[in-house]
């Protein structure tokens, strides 16, 4: 399991590092979960690939359990946002309609990409 939690991390390290060292505009978390998807991807193509954490579903028995315990990485988001009343007592509206319209503009972008696609599987059944 710590060989699994390491390779996690160091999957976004190198995102990290990759996205700091050629300024991508791109969070380095997500480099590195594409970087830990393509290694799965290959460790499920080759064989050869299936060793140490890539064995045996350890990297997926690790997910599992850090998805367990999500809750407890919200708290220092919580420490923060406690820590910063004052500017959310300051920018509150603004924050709230910001994130109002985030909403409606997601739920918009959901509901016409699911009609789009369901047109498209409509189609593709009739012929």
């Amino acid at each position: 399991m710590l060989a699994s939690l390491g390779l996690i991390l160091l999957c976004q390290l190198i995102g990290e590092a990759v996205v700091r060292g050629l300024g991508l505009p791109l969070p380095g978390p997500v480099l590195g979960l594409l970087l830990l998807l393509i290694l799965l991807l290959a460790r499920d193509r080759f064989a050869l690939l299936a060793h140490g954490p890539l064995r045996n579903d350890g990297v997926e028995t690790t997910s599992k359990g850090l998805l367990a315990h999500l809750s407890l990485l919200f708290v220092p988001a919580g420490v923060g946002v406690v820590q910063e009343l004052d500017l959310l007592a300051s920018h509150g509206i603004a924050i709230i309609l910001v994130l109002a319209l985030s909403v409606v503009v997601t739920l918009l972008a959901t509901v016409l990409t699911f009609r789009l696609v369901s047109r498209l599987l409509k189609q593709q059944d009739a012929r």
